[in-house]
Formats: C-alpha cells, structure tokens, sequence
C-alpha cells in the first residue's frame, strides 16, 4: 500500500481555520466526515480527545499526529493540514505545532495500512521534511515532498543491510510500543535507531504495533545486549529482560529524548531489572517513584475498568427481565432466560474487581488467589470485602516475590508453577476467611442497615453529593468513586436507589449542553450546535463523556453549572423515592421500572437538573466565545 492510497487529495486541508486545539480536532473530524472516512464525527472527535488525554500528540518541531482507533472509521486514512502562523498544540517541546498528520483506523483492521504508516512516521523525523511541508502551497506539493524522502528512506534500508557489524560496538536493544501501535511507536524506533547511529552502537528495536510485534527481539539479542531501552505507554513483555540493565520510558521520550537514552545505555549508570523482584509492569519509568495514593488509585481502576462490562451487560439483561416478568409472569422462557444470564454475569462482579486489583499490583500470579478472595466475600464480606481482598491477594504475591527472592536459579520454574499459587491463595484465604469476612460482613450488614433505614433528608443529601460528583470531572476519577460507591450499594442490597442519584447526575451534564444549543443559539457557533445535537442521544444513554469537548474548552463555565444541575437531579430521585433496576443504560432500563411512577419522577428528576444546568449556560456564556 502507498502513503497516496491514504493520504488523498481530498483529505488535505492547506490552512487550518481553527485558533487552538480543540478547535483543530474538531475540524479534522470534520473533514473525515464529510469525506466519508467516519460514520460519526462525534464519536471520532471523542477518540482524538482521548488520544490527547493520555500524552499530547505534537511531538515538538512544529508537528503534530493526532490519531484514533475506533468503530466510527470505515477505511485506515491519512489528513495533512497546515498553519501556517503555527498555532499552542500543547507541544511535548512548548513551541507552535504547524504540520498536522491526522490518522483514522478502524478497529479490527486487517493492518495492511500499518507499514505504510510506519514509513510516514519515519519520514517526520527526516532533517527537513518539516521545513518542505511548511513551504507546500497545493496536495502536488505534499505529494512531491514525500515521494523524495520515500526514496531516501528505502536508500537508507539497504545500506543498513549491507553495513557489516563492527565487533567492538555496544549493542543496545530496545522496545516501543503506543496504545494505538501506529505512528508513535515507529517513530520512537527510528528515533532510537538514528541516535544509535550517531553515537556508533548497534541498535535494534522491537516494536508492538496495532499489526503485532515486528523485529521481534531473539534469546540470543537479550544475551548479547550491553542494555535495554523500553520506551513504551503500555504493557510488553518484561520478564525476559531479567538482570539486564534496563532503562523504561514513554515513548514520547524515544522521539524527543532518543540521544540521551542512547547516551545513558552507553554509560550504564542505570540499576539492573530484575523480573522476580520487579513483575508489577507499569507504563511509568523503572525509575519513576509514584506516590502510594496513585499506585492505590490505578490498581483500584484496573479491577472496576474489567467489573464494568459484568455490571452493564449483567445489570441490563437483569433488568429486561423484570420487564418480561411484569407482562408474562415469572415462569416465562423470556424471564427464566435473561434473568439467569444476568445474575450469571453479576456472580463475577466482585471475583473480577478483586482479581484484577490483584493483578494491577502484583501481575499474573495475583490474579487467581484475588479471584479468590473476591469469590470468599461475595459470600458475605460484600463488595467492600471483595476490593480489600484484592489489594490483600496483590501485596501477598508481592511478598511471596520478596521472600523467594535468593532461591538458586534452578528452582525458578518452581515460583510461579507451586509457590505463588499455592502459598499466595493460602495466605489470602486465611486472611480472607479469619479477619476479612468477620469483619466486613458486619460492616456489610451495618451498611444495609443504614441505608434501609435512612431517612429522607440523608438521603437526599446524599443523592445531590452523587449527582454532583458525577458532573465533576465527568468520567474521571471523582465521576468513577461515585459510580463505584453507588454499584457497590446496588451488589450490597438489591436497591437501585443511589444507581438513580448516579446516572441522573451523569446524564444532565450532555443533556444541559444540547438543550442549551437549543434554547440559546445565539450564545453557540456553528460547530458547537452541530456538536451538541448528539449529546440528547448521549445524555439519555448515561453517556456523560459527551460534554468532556465544551468542559474541555470552557472547564471554568461548564463544570461548576453542570454539577448544580446534576447535584439537583441526583438529590430529586432521593427525594422522590425513585430506583433503577439496572446499573447502566439512561432512558433504556423505564420500561424495566418497577412502576409507571417510578419512571415519570425519574425523568423528572434529570430533566429538572438539565434545565436548570442549561438556563444558567444561557445566562452565563457569552455569545460566541
């Protein structure tokens, strides 16, 4: 496949209107939508923003490759726009970002396009290939430029073939890899390659790509490697490199920083890795220290981001058969059926949380005994017992490493075969069943308790504080530990009643933003009012990530109006009683309530929220801003 094959004509804007960077991610969503690369602008633009939430794409030198994976793109393309002032990209360099490579990939592609992309990547990192886009007045222009340093690249590629090795050179071996595995990682790679080059080692790059791993590295390179660069944003493969002298990065630091990490390998002032000691793989530097609250934090996300596909999926298909139970009876097929797939899928809640805790914190060996130990409190501890018991089952296996830290080589094989499963799913099971179980199934019961008997105030208050927290940072960490707290009072006690507070909360925010379009388009532009019509649909599916574009934009305005509006919602279904059947799902779970009423106040109760959310937005936001 040719660069022309994906990046065509059609797909080239030659001066970018936009002023900012929100503005250019929603313009290149734009473009790929009007040429049809993309079913949903929205849903693209979402995946671009998210992208740029875990590291900036402008890599520095006036470049930038904001890119998505996603289900809303048709065919792998390329974008190439310009600005020709330049404009804040929110460079990894803190200069103007004016060269924009834009990339669309669908998900489950065949990865034909992968390679193509990889040459594009290594093309940016060319002396002056920037310089020369800068200069293109027309696509031909484009064209012509990359069609130079093509040849130049494939020139390069056979010399590297025909170089002999010379014997008294170092040789460094590294990985890069990306979340998306597209443009980053191979860009790091050439990165480091060149570097090699330049200061006169050997270099070679394994790189875990979209396509899978390509250049992979043998036995025989991590023997004869004087050390290891891993410059990486997600898990590879670790365990190999055991006492090798190890260097780990982002792989923002293998493009921007790619001498100094050659430079450090050369020295070998840097500490040995050793796997047993050090099996908890992070996408952070080896050397980085993080502080006890994040570590504590990312593990805990680690087990709800794989508890959450049970929570929906079985929480759903519970509350579609309530439905089926209310017009057929409980003896129907349709009843019987859904409600056991439902309740099949939520006996893996806590099991799952606890396991994958366990596995943030201490990898592979923890996942069985904090599987465990969160089957042991869905008997009793609760979901309260089951999270302990997956931090427990990390720190065991952790200590186990420690203990088996000075065996004699031979008895490796023996560690995570017999010791780890066997003396980890013991201890966590003594713990489990001698202090964790009493302890929280009391606390357990005194929560059940608590809330059965709360009254109205409490309970109100209690409902504005979800709703609130839902709208504060709108998926993030505050909008996940109300989530978190509230389904963990849905596993508790079979009540939907904090579930309402939370989805109510999380729906007004997008709602608020669409219905203010709406009642105010004086105060919005063009772009804004298309972009806010698809939050109606994403508000009432529960989906509050569809306001993250104008929070982004307008945090000061948006998020302090949004949680008003969401605090009231979540406090009305308090006040009105209201509790939903299922955990996931807006306006789609009604028809599963368990009265005509509880439906009404539950529309009621966002509807209130986004109202008052919305007519604030039209009072406060100044026209066109």
């Amino acid at each position: 496949m040719e660069i022309k094959d994906l990046l065509k004509r059609n797909l080239m804007i030659m001066e970018l209107k936009a002023s900012n960077k929100m503005d250019v991610i929603d313009e290149i969503s734009q473009k790929f939508f009007d040429e049809g690369i993309v079913e949903s602008k929205e849903e693209f633009k979402q995946g671009l923003i998210k992208r740029e939430e875990e590291t900036s794409t402008a890599l520095g030198e006036g470049i930038a490759m904001p890119h998505s994976k996603n289900d809303t793109v048709k065919e792998p393309a390329v974008l190439f726009a310009k600005k020709e002032e330049g404009l804040d990209y929110e460079a990894l360099d803190g200069e103007k970002s004016y060269i924009f490579f834009s990339i669309a990939v669908p998900n489950g592609e065949n990865n034909l396009h992968v390679e193509t992309l990889a040459q594009l990547s290594k093309m940016i990192l060319k002396e002056g290939f920037i310089d020369k886009l800068k200069e293109a007045k027309t696509p031909e222009d484009v064209y012509n430029v990359i069609d130079c340093y093509k040849e130049n690249i494939k020139e390069e590629i056979e010399e590297d073939k025909e170089e002999k090795i010379k014997t008294d050179q170092k040789f460094i071996i590294g990985v890069t890899a990306c979340p998306n595995g597209v443009a980053h990682t191979y860009m790091a790679q050439e990165a480091l390659e060149k570097a090699g080059k330049i200061n006169n080692v050997r270099v070679k790059i394994e790189t875990n790509g979209s396509d899978g791993v390509k250049n992979r590295l043998t036995d025989e390179d991590i023997k004869n490697a004087d050390a290891v660069i891993i410059a990486a944003d997600k898990k590879v493969e670790m365990s190999r490199f055991d006492a090798k002298k190890l260097i780990q990065r982002p792989v923002s630091d293998g493009i921007r920083k790619s001498d100094e990490l050659i430079k450090e390998a050369i020295s070998g002032s840097f500490p040995i890795y050793y796997a047993d000691n050090h099996e908890k793989e992070s996408n952070t530097s080896y050397s980085e220290k993080t502080n006890l609250r994040s570590e504590i934090y990312k593990d805990l996300m680690n087990g709800v981001s794989h508890m959450l596909p049970f929570v929906i999926g079985g929480g759903i298909l519970m509350a579609i058969s309530f439905l089926f139970e209310r017009f057929f009876g409980d003896s129907s097929i349709a009843f019987i059926f859904l409600n056991k797939i439902g309740i099949s899928a939520f006996n893996f809640l806590i099991p799952v949380l606890a396991g994958y805790i366990a596995y943030s914190i201490a990898d592979r060996p923890a996942l069985m005994p904090g599987m465990v130990a969160g089957l042991l409190a869905s008997e009793g501890a609760g979901f309260l017992g089951g999270l302990l018991g997956g931090f427990i089952a990390g720190l065991v296996v952790n200590m186990l490493k420690k203990v088996c830290r000075n065996m004699p080589k031979s008895l490796d094989s023996v560690k995570p075969m017999l010791i780890y499963p066997v003396f980890g799913l013991l201890i966590t099971g003594v713990i489990m069943f001698f202090i964790v179980d009493p302890i929280f199934t009391g606390i357990n019961n005194g929560l059940n308790s608590w809330l059965m008997n709360m009254g109205t105030t409490n309970k109100v208050l209690i409902g504005s504080l979800l709703g609130a927290m839902m709208a504060a940072d709108m998926g993030g960490p505050i909008n996940k530990a109300a989530y978190t707290f509230a389904t963990g009072a849905f596993i508790g006690t079979n009540d939907g009643a904090f579930m309402a507070a939370v989805m109510a909360g999380g729906m007004v925010p997008p709602i608020a933003i669409a219905l203010a379009s709406t009642l105010f388009k004086n105060k919005f532009n063009e772009n804004e009012r298309k972009s806010a019509l698809s939050n109606y649909l994403l508000g009432l599916s529960f989906i509050t990530e569809g306001a993250i574009p104008f929070a982004a934009a307008k945090p000061q305005l948006i998020i302090p109006i949004s949680v008003i509006g969401a605090g009231i919602a979540g406090g009305l279904t308090q006040l009105f009683n209201v509790s939903v059947p299922a955990p996931h799902g807006g306006v789609f779970v009604l028809p599963a309530m368990s009265s005509l009423n509880q439906a009404i106040f539950f529309i009621l109760s966002f509807v209130i929220g986004s109202i008052v959310s919305a007519i604030l937005l039209g009072i406060f936001k100044k026209k066109e801003d």
